[in-house]
């Protein structure tokens, strides 16, 4: 059976404005993803009204709950964000919250509703801080129970406070290129292991 991917892209810039750099990374591994049958959907989250919290519905208006089965819905996750401050973007840490709550929702073999599923990272930004963003990054998805392949990340970090972005590029680094690739190959890999082979549940 064919995977499917969700891409949540965590740029602070809504959709219609200027271009995400966050967008043109993701795209990369989606085209990556591609070569390999895995089909991948993109939402950009500063779209929709994802509202503060830790639960899977925080009640009228809350675009959360449809985003939240997209993700369950999909064999692979990829979180998308800019660099902010040395951190990630209030946006991914909003939709990390939000997820807080696969900690208390569990099958009925008592795994979370999350588990089976494996996440990856794309980070992007014009100072440092990807390592430090990816650790953050890979911890939290680690803690509501995605299972993260080896260097399932793929970043570019720009001149600090330089004024290129990802997105201004004429031609992709190989370096990202090469990173890109090893991210889909190392992803789809254990994304197909731990279909075919579900954790186990409680005894």
């Amino acid at each position: 059976m064919a995977l499917k991917a969700i891409a949540l892209n965590a740029t602070l810039k809504a959709s219609g404005g200027e271009p995400s750099s966050t967008d043109r990374m993701l795209a990369l591994i989606a085209s990556a993803m591609s070569k390999d049958g895995v089909e991948t959907e993109t939402i950009r989250l500063a779209d929709f009204n994802i509202k503060p919290g830790v639960s899977s519905d925080e009640g009228d208006g809350d675009d959360w709950p449809a985003i939240r089965q997209k993700v369950l819905d999909a064999d692979i996750l990829i979180l998308g964000t800019p660099i902010w401050l040395g951190q990630p973007s209030s946006v991914s840490k909003r939709a990390l919250e939000r997820m807080d709550a696969f900690l208390e929702e569990t099958d009925e073999a008592g795994r979370m509703v999350s588990y089976g599923r494996v996440a990856a990272v794309a980070v992007v930004g014009n100072e440092d801080g990807a390592h430090h963003v990816c650790a953050e990054l890979y911890q939290a998805l680690n803690d509501v129970g995605f299972t993260i392949a080896p260097n399932a990340v793929a970043y570019w970090v720009g001149e600090a406070m330089g004024s290129t972005n990802f997105s201004d590029l004429e031609h992709i680094p190989e370096t990202v290129t090469k990173a890109v690739d090893m991210l889909v190959r190392n992803t789809v890999h254990l994304a197909t292991l731990t279909k075919d082979n579900p954790y186990r549940g409680e005894a």
